[in-house]
């Protein structure tokens, strides 16, 4: 009998991934497409999802292709996807009413603010876990029945299907038969009662959400569809859903409270465990549903940053200061330490701890000897800096001292982003031999769900580190560059502030 393989489908902001994994947890096969971003006007970010499933369907096949591997060899499929990203479309057709509003993207920040304005911030964190901002999917929803012609009225007769970027691909993997969304995934729309895990009646009156559009909430592993004429007739076994920071926490097997683990990805997403207790945050972190598997729902909380890895892109895009992101780390290291330059890149917003959707993108410390490297320098800073205001909230909510750093994601393979990180946190950093550890979450919940592996337990064997970075740097070393990013982040703030 040939080895059977588990196929995770990582299906991210900028690219759409499917990734083979076999029993020990290796990757076998890999294939990666980029899709287009769509920005039709400031501060609007949009994907066409019909190019998601385009994308998503082809890495699929190439996955298989490039292994020789029949569907006959895969024993489930896993989905992990870019969180908050909302799809409308028409049941009957199977087409989407508007092009997929992505988590990045503004324009319901002033609806936000009126709903802050309106006191409704501690009720609505108290039932959801989260803050009221733009990034979530409810307003994004709200604002597709509103503007798009006729979709209300076609919402209302249940003619229309709202999901998050799991739930579209579920839909056409199964040709239609099942609409459904994970607790993970759920817990990120601003719809979800964190403790009942149930669509709350009272947050869909309020953001004017009729029922009928919503999906069925599911555990995050289990058999719950099979693919239906979409891989070759095949019937394989759709078994784990999660979203991609979830699945992340999972794939680092950071299953116990007070672990912690950090994706460096478009976004940097950090997520401490806290088992089945809720932990509320005082520090403007939200609480988030890691996964429910056999009827057992577990907690994270949960700092995200909206600009990691995407502020290299821009580099290379926006700018063409480098060729490609993996310049970068070359680049940089012409610079010499604590330039003084510091970069905000608050593009989309300032995310955790600070919370504020008007803030936008900033240099600060320019000179005449200003180089390029110096910019890439302070580009790279940025992302250990901002994942630093994140790592001492959750301190200071959890009451547990950080031990350790777990990360994964694309930009962890830069040993000097990775080595500023430990000197800025003081704690080891952790890198593992597998970094697709959000691809490796989804492939783990899969494989349990369909008795591909027997237990977490047995999972757990199977993480293993790469590499450690220990800080090098004292904490009195790292207080003056630590200064100088607190004032650039409060002079970031006060030009968002400033009215018109």
């Amino acid at each position: 009998m040939p080895e059977k393989y588990i196929l995770a489908l990582d299906q991210g902001t900028t690219s759409s991934r499917a990734i083979l994994f076999d029993k020990n947890g290796s990757i076998c096969q890999v294939a990666q497409k980029e899709f287009t971003q769509l920005y039709p006007k400031p501060g609007w970010v949009e994907h066409d999802a019909e190019e998601i499933w385009s994308s998503q369907f082809s890495v699929l096949a190439e996955a298989l292709a490039k292994g020789d591997i029949t569907t006959a060899d895969v024993a489930a499929i896993g989905i992990t996807n870019q969180r908050e990203t909302t799809v409308v479309w028409d049941r009957n057709t199977s087409k989407p009413v508007y092009n997929a509003i992505v988590w990045q993207d503004r324009r319901t920040a002033s609806f936000c603010d009126k709903l802050n304005a309106d006191g409704l911030g501690p009720s609505i964190q108290e039932k959801t876990g989260l803050v009221i901002d733009a990034y979530f999917s409810a307003t994004k929803l709200k604002w597709i029945l509103d503007n798009v012609s006729g979709a209300r009225e076609k919402a209302v007769k249940g003619e229309l299907a709202f999901g998050t970027i799991d739930t579209w691909l579920s839909w056409k993997l199964t040709n239609g038969k099942v609409h459904v969304t994970d607790v993970s995934n759920a817990s990120r729309t601003m719809l979800m009662n964190i403790q009942t895990c149930e669509w709350d009646t009272d947050l869909l009156k309020l953001f004017d959400i009729p029922a009928s559009v919503l999906p069925e909430i599911i555990p995050s592993s289990k058999v719950y569809g099979v693919t239906e004429s979409v891989v070759k007739h095949a019937n394989i076994p759709l078994a784990g859903m999660a979203g991609d920071q979830q699945a992340a926490l999972f794939g680092q097997q950071c299953t116990q409270p007070g672990m912690v683990k950090n994706t460096y990805g478009t976004g940097c997403f950090m997520l401490m465990h806290t088992g089945t207790k809720i932990v509320r945050s005082s520090n403007n972190l939200l609480t988030t549903v890691a996964w429910k598997i056999n009827n057992r729902v577990e907690y994270a909380v949960e700092g995200s940053i909206f600009i990691g890895g995407a502020i290299v892109q821009w580099l290379r895009d926006g700018l063409q200061m480098i060729r490609s992101s993996a310049d970068i780390e070359e680049v940089a290291a012409k610079s010499t330490e604590n330039s003084g330059v510091y970069i905000v890149p608050a593009f989309a917003g300032l995310g955790a701890p600070h919370w504020n959707q008007h803030a936008r993108g900033s240099v600060f410390g320019l000179t005449r000897g200003t180089t390029k490297a110096d910019i890439a320098r302070a580009a790279l800073e940025s992302i250990a800096f901002q994942t630093m205001d994140v790592l001492k909230a959750m301190e200071s909510d959890s009451g547990l001292p950080i031990k350790e750093l777990r990360v994964d994601g694309g930009a962890t393979i830069n040993n000097m982003l990775m080595q500023f990180q430990s000197d800025l946190l003081q704690v080891p950093v952790i890198r593992p031999v597998v970094y697709e550890t959000t691809a490796l979450g989804a492939a783990y919940l899969a494989g349990l769900g369909v008795g591909y592996w027997e237990s977490v337990a047995d999972i757990q064997q199977q993480w293993k580190a790469d590499k450690y970075f220990y800080p090098v740097h004292s904490a009195e070393d790292m207080k003056p560059c630590i200064k100088g990013w607190n004032r650039a982040v409060k002079a970031s703030i006060a030009w968002a502030n400033e009215p018109d």
